[in-house]
């Protein structure tokens, strides 16, 4: 029996989110299904680093899975794109060992979230980023973000669905820049809750329309109480961009997240 790791890059504005669903509309059902039909109809569950929602992205997912089909490492990843639609792409793949873990082995997750700011929306980037209409202020935003850094209690930015058993995370870093037209937020913390960095940046966003000051941020963290936060953005403009795991596993670096130099 082997186990593989592969990183998977996928456009989410089609799927259901990535995990399985009974109509097969999610990310990994469209996967497994890639393994059935590459393996001669074996059956292979796949476990990823993060459960994206429904209209989320991913530039480097990892994912791992076990099987005894004996296979060159290079045909698992051209043989299962053969079977994959456009929209979700085998960046590579690699043996690795069995206590290899693609969620409980990570040790960070790295997000950008992509705001589009502009009087109208764009047809060109439909489904790819978050859009404003209003003019926001970037400075007062990173004023407001470096309340979250550190270890605390997100339960104020937890939605209502998550199961996740406590609602402590630690955010290791946190920054927001403009690039043209575009407002580019990264975090990285060693794990996320359910619709969290989504509801950051609506309260963010409220912050740069200069609604509220960057100190109700800390308030809100410190209230540990999702009804006294603002409204959960727009899944669109949100990617995973790496998994980052210990040296020993030696997993491959994903070296591509460049394609987002010019936002």
């Amino acid at each position: 029996m082997y186990r593989i790791a592969m990183c998977i890059s996928y456009n989410g504005a089609s799927f259901c989110g990535w995990q399985t669903q009974l109509n097969l509309c999610a990310v990994q059902d469209i996967i497994e299904n890639a393994l059935y039909n590459f393996s001669g109809f074996k059956k292979t569950r796949v476990v990823c680093a993060g459960r994206t929602d429904a209209g989320v992205h991913a530039v480097n997912q990892v994912i791992h899975f076990d099987t005894d089909l004996n296979r060159e490492i290079e045909s698992w990843v051209r043989g299962v794109n053969s079977f994959l639609p456009n929209s979700i792409s085998v960046k590579w793949a690699q043996f690795v060992d069995n206590n290899f873990h693609a969620r409980f082995s990570a040790i960070s997750r790295t997000y950008f979230y992509i705001i589009y700011c502009s009087k109208v929306r764009s047809a060109i980037y439909n489904e790819l980023v978050g859009w404003s209409f209003y003019v926001l202020d970037v400075d007062l935003m990173r004023n407001a973000i470096d309340f979250l850094v550190g270890e605390h209690d997100f339960s104020s930015f937890r939605s209502s669905q998550c199961q996740s058993k406590t609602p402590v995370r630690t955010i290791y870093n946190a920054d927001i820049n403009r690039k043209g037209p575009f407002i580019v937020f990264s975090i990285t913390a060693n794990a996320f809750l359910h619709h969290m960095i989504r509801n950051i940046v609506g309260s963010l966003i409220q912050v740069g329309r200069g609604n509220i000051d960057p100190i109700r941020i800390k308030e809100l963290l410190l209230a540990k109480d999702r009804t006294k936060g603002f409204p959960t953005f727009s899944p669109n403009g949100l990617y995973l961009m790496n998994v980052e795991y210990p040296s020993d596993f030696h997993i491959k670096e994903n070296c591509d997240n460049q394609i987002f130099m010019h936002f």
